[in-house]
């Protein structure tokens, strides 16, 4: 594995040497040059000096320690100041960043290291500035890293040490007491100690390796270094892996820096500035992150040196971005709003970039969380459908293997219910290579799912005459089943399989006759999912008009929330005319003629009259109740009394004779008790009576 060049910062290209340098380039192509021979220039100053190499510290830092562009090949660059000064601008002795007693490199991190506040840092052990920056040769893509510090004072031997670490957590600060350093270490941490004179002659540098992980040890046998590989970068020979200067000049900083004779200021004096490169690949050291670095002041070079001094910066040759876009169950077309489709479930995806800067290849996985509405938290924590799914949510599959940078697609989750859902994906990094880990749980990785509406249309039954019955058909489609609640996430949605049909209530209304406001009938009727026979012959809808007109039916649906919404009445009077009935109911004229026959006697005598008179209706012409005639009615026998004449009538009023042609005839007998009798009178008349 190598390490590549950072893509998070923009790298200035550096004008390539032409003629014979660029001719000898390609004649030594492949040929691991000694890592004083790069581009940096290692020769105990932070100008850039005239001629090659072109690049010096005051390249990778400006007057404020700040990081610069970074030139071509440049992977990475930290600065850390680890001095203060009074509100006077003087030098301020106190340092929070010193080891507490026990300290030892040969220690874990945690437990192990601490640090404490020191008022009165001695001079000589004093750190003001360290810095480093990583390159990797862009021929033979050798990865090397130069570091540097400054210290206060040159008194005496010097031994100072650089530990390069992949956790980009270690770190340690304190106000006071002793306070327990943070991170830990991992498996190729790297620790490079060296000794120097105040003169500026370096005696020996070395370099060892953490093996064991973060309860491991330092392997006592350097990997770098020591006689024969290359103290001095002035005098070693070619091909030397690591090497350091010491200024053996007053040097000028860009950056604000401090010497126990001349204060604060820019100027550092002999001695008081120390330098190094390591070719990691050459050591067999390549291959691994390094994302901190410590520069340390100590009472030697040995393993269990008393340490004394340490200035912590970020080197971050290592970066990873997790950036998340949520995808449909194709796992390439973005979702920002979807409405749920009729089965009740939408799956969807999520899509992680994983870029890695440093790192070519490493070994890590990707995990994807899911948050349903209820789950979602704002910038505090707290619930919020709003927010975005910063914690909790449900794993959807399994870890994704992830060796490069590249894309990962999670595997599919079924969502029942309709409501805004935001995604999470977790990058483990890689402990080993010091390849952080990252995530992604930004409101771009939220969407919605959105409930759909249904159709409903109505058929009302066919024009009536008045008396028989009218009904409505009502066609409901396009529904979504309900959320589940037997699924994998903490309500029970996602990946639900015990879905089923959307319920709710239709209302339907039939107004009239001839008008939108007068009800004639209503009723509900109960939904379970699409069908297009809601309604009609017998069901609810049905009843009988009581007068003629026009009849119009209008119905709703109240929906079933959340997957699927109501539907509004329809309209009345309805354009269409699909949900009219006319009821017709037209008056019928019969006639049916009868006759209701009476009589009338006038009884004449010479003196008052006293008796009787006996109407009696014959059918025929004869009188008589006999083959042919029938009697129809008698009055009974009616009196008769008082001075001549006198008038006696009938007073039929059920007897009737009907439609038709017939023969009648009146008996009409009077019976006097003091006068004799008259004969009996027959009446005699033919009736036709016609329709």
């Amino acid at each position: 594995m190598t390490l590549r060049k950072s893509a998070t910062k923009p790298r200035q290209r550096w004008a390539l040497l032409i003629g014979a340098v660029a001719a000898l380039t390609l004649v030594i192509a492949g040929v691991s040059l000694a890592v004083h021979d790069e581009d940096f220039e290692l020769d105990g100053n932070i100008q850039v000096d005239a001629g090659d190499p072109p690049i010096d510290w005051a390249s990778a830092f400006d007057s404020n320690g700040d990081e610069l562009t970074l030139p071509a090949a440049f992977t990475s660059s930290g600065f850390d100041r680890d001095f203060s000064t009074n509100a006077n601008g003087s030098f301020n002795t106190s340092d929070g960043s010193t080891f507490a007693t026990g300290s030892k490199d040969t220690l874990p991190i945690t437990p192990g290291w601490q640090c404490n506040f020191d008022n009165n840092v001695n001079s000589k052990i004093d750190i003001m500035n360290s810095y480093a920056v990583g390159y990797e040769d862009p021929v033979t893509e050798d990865e090397i890293l130069y570091f540097a510090l400054e210290r206060n004072a040159n008194t005496g031997t010097a031994n100072v040490g650089f530990w390069f670490l992949q956790d980009d957590d270690v770190d340690c600060s304190s106000s006071g007491g002793a306070v327990a350093f943070s991170g830990d270490h991992v498996d190729g941490d790297l620790l490079v100690v060296t000794e120097y004179t105040n003169g500026g002659v370096i005696n020996t540098i070395l370099v060892y390796e953490w093996e064991g992980g973060a309860n491991g040890s330092l392997n006592p046998d350097p990997v770098a270094g020591g006689a024969g590989a290359g103290v001095d970068c002035s005098t070693a020979a070619g091909g030397d892996t690591v090497c350091g200067e010491v200024n053996t000049a007053t040097v000028t900083t860009p950056w604000l820096t401090s010497n126990k004779q001349d204060g604060t200021g820019h100027s550092l004096r002999i001695s008081e500035f120390f330098e190094a490169g390591l070719n990691l690949t050459d050591s067999n050291l390549g291959g691994r992150c390094f994302n901190t670095f410590i520069a340390t002041t100590r009472s030697s070079t040995s393993l269990t040196a008393t340490i004394f001094d340490f200035s912590r910066g970020v080197l971050g040759q290592c970066t990873s971005t997790t950036t998340t876009t949520p995808k449909m169950a194709d796992g390439t077309t973005n979702i920002t709003s979807e409405p749920i489709p009729a089965t009740g479930q939408l799956v969807v995806k999520d899509s992680a970039a994983i870029v890695v800067n440093g790192a070519d290849t490493f070994d890590a996985t990707v995990t994807f969380y899911l948050c349903t509405e209820e789950e979602l938290v704002d910038s505090n924590g707290d619930p919020d459908p709003d927010g975005t799914c910063a914690s909790g949510g449900t794993q959807i599959g399994t870890a994704k293997a992830v060796t490069s940078s590249s894309t990962i697609v999670s595997d599919g989750a079924g969502l029942t219910s309709a409501e805004r859902y935001c995604w999470r994906a977790e990058f483990s990094g890689d402990a080993d290579l010091g390849v952080p880990p990252s995530s992604d749980s930004s409101s771009g990785e939220c969407f919605e799912v959105t409930p759909i509406t249904p159709t409903l249309t109505t058929l009302a039954s066919a024009d009536i005459t008045l008396g028989d019955l009218i009904n409505d058909t009502i066609s409901l489609t396009g529904t979504a089943d309900t959320p589940g609640t037997n699924g994998i996430s903490a309500d029970g949605t996602i990946d639900a399989t015990d879905r089923s049909p959307a319920g709710g209530t239709i209302t339907f209304t039939a107004y009239g006759p001839d008008d939108c406001t007068t009800v004639a009938h209503s009723g509900t009727i109960a939904v379970s999912g699409d069908n297009t026979a809601y309604g009609g012959a017998g069901s609810a809808t049905e009843f009988e008009p009581l007068a003629p007109g026009d009849y119009t039916y209008v119905a709703s649906y109240d929906g079933d929330s959340p997957n699927t919404n109501g539907v509004a009445d329809t309209a009345c009077p309805d354009p269409s005319g699909d949900e009219e009935v006319t009821v017709t109911g037209n008056a019928a004229l019969t006639t049916d003629q009868d006759w209701l026959p009476n009589d009338t006697a006038t009884i004449t005598g010479p003196t008052n009259l006293s008796g009787t008179v006996t109407f009696t209706l014959y059918t025929g012409n004869d009188c008589n109740d006999g083959d042919d005639d029938t009697l129809v009615y008698t009055s009974g026998a009616i009196a008769v009394s008082g001075p001549s004449p006198q008038t006696a009538e009938t007073a039929n009023t059920t007897v009737v004779v009907e439609a038709g042609s017939g023969d009648y005839s009146w008996l009409v007998v009077y019976d006097d008790a003091v006068l004799g009798d008259p004969a009996p009178t027959c009446e005699r008349t033919t009736i036709t009576i016609t329709d």
